[in-house]
C-alpha cells in the first residue's frame, strides 16, 4: 500500500503525455547518434535539454557528445563542463575525460593532464581516462624534454653565435690593429726616407760647401804659391842686381875692368883646382926614414 502511494505521488508530479514525449525524443536521439546522424541527435537532445528543460546529466552528456561529433567544440566544451557540476560521479568522470581529450594539443597538454586527473579522481575505475592520462603524461614529458633540448640547443647556438661574434670581433680588431700598424710602419718608413733624403741633401750641401771651401782654399794656396816664387825671383833678382851693382862699384874703386876681373877670377879658380889635385896625389902613410923613397 505504501509503495503504491509513492508511485501514485510520483506519477502525479509528472504529466504522462510529457513523459512519453520525452522518452520518444530521447529514443530518437540515441538511435540517431548510434547511426551517426549527429545533427538529428543534437536537435533532439537540445529540445529535451533547452526547450523542455529536462535536467538529466545523461541528456546533457549526450548533447555534448553530439556537438563534439559535429565539430562544434565550443558548445561541446560548455556542455561537458555543465555535466561536471552534477553529482553523478561516473558521468562527471566521462565529462572530465572528454575535456582532457579535447585539450590534448601541444599547447594545452598541462590543461589536458589536469582534466584527466580530475576524471580519475571522480571515478578511479575509468580505465579510458587512465589510459588517456598516461598517454598525455608521456607526451608532456617528451615535450618538456624536447623543450629542454631545444633550450640547450638554443643556448649552445647562442653561445656559438656569441663565440663566433667574439672571434669575428677579435679578428676585426686584430685586422684593424694590423692595418693600423702597417699604416704606422709605412708612415714611419716614409718619414725615415724623408729624413734620410733631407739628411742626404744636407750632407750633400755640406760636402759641396766643404768642397767649394776646399777648392777656394786650394785656389788661394795656389795663388800664394804662384805668387811666392815670383816674389822670390823678384827678390833674388833684386839681390843679384844689388850684388852686381856693389861689385861694379868696387871694381871701379879698384880701377879694374870687368874683363880683367874675370881673368883674375878664372886664374884663381885654376890655381884652386891644381891645389886640390895635388892634395889627392899625396900618400896617406909616412915613408920609413931608413928606406929610399922609391
Amino acid at each position: 500500500m505504501k509503495k503504491l502511494l509513492i508511485l501514485l505521488v510520483l506519477l502525479g508530479s509528472t504529466d504522462p503525455v510529457e513523459i512519453s514525449r520525452q522518452n520518444k525524443l530521447k529514443s530518437k536521439a540515441e538511435t540517431a547518434f548510434e547511426h551517426g546522424q549527429y545533427e538529428v541527435a543534437r536537435n533532439n537532445y537540445r529540445t529535451l535539454y533547452d526547450s523542455m528543460g529536462v535536467e538529466d546529466p545523461a541528456i546533457a552528456l549526450n548533447l555534448a557528445h553530439s556537438y563534439y561529433a559535429l565539430g562544434d567544440t565550443a558548445n561541446a566544451k560548455l556542455k561537458y563542463q555543465s555535466v561536471t557540476s552534477y553529482n553523478n560521479r561516473k558521468l562527471k568522470s566521462i565529462a572530465y575525460q572528454q575535456l582532457g581529450v579535447m585539450a590534448k594539443t601541444p599547447q594545452t597538454l598541462n590543461e589536458s593532464l589536469q582534466y584527466l586527473k580530475a576524471a580519475l579522481k571522480a571515478d578511479p575505475t575509468n580505465e579510458g581516462a587512465r589510459y588517456d592520462y598516461e598517454v598525455v603524461k608521456k607526451l608532456l614529458d617528451q615535450q618538456q624534454e624536447n623543450q629542454q633540448d631545444q633550450q640547450n640547443q638554443d643556448q649552445e647556438n647562442q653561445d656559438q653565435q656569441n663565440e663566433d661574434q667574439q672571434n669575428q670581433d677579435q679578428e676585426n680588431q686584430d685586422q684593424q690593429n694590423e692595418d693600423q700598424q702597417d699604416q704606422q710602419n709605412e708612415e714611419q718608413q716614409n718619414q725615415d726616407q724623408q729624413d734620410q733624403g733631407e739628411q742626404s741633401d744636407e750632407q750633400q750641401d755640406q760636402e759641396q760647401q766643404q768642397q767649394d771651401q776646399q777648392e777656394g782654399e786650394d785656389g788661394e794656396q795656389s795663388d800664394e804659391q804662384q805668387q811666392q816664387p815670383q816674389e822670390g825671383e823678384e827678390q833674388e833678382g833684386e839681390e843679384q842686381e844689388n850684388q852686381n851693382m856693389s861689385t861694379k862699384e868696387k871694381l871701379q874703386e879698384m880701377n879694374i875692368s870687368e874683363e880683367k876681373a874675370r881673368m883674375i877670377l878664372e886664374a884663381m879658380k885654376n890655381n884652386e883646382v891644381q891645389y886640390i889635385q895635388q892634395q889627392r896625389r899625396r900618400p896617406t902613410k909616412q915613408q920609413d926614414s931608413g928606406k929610399p923613397d922609391w
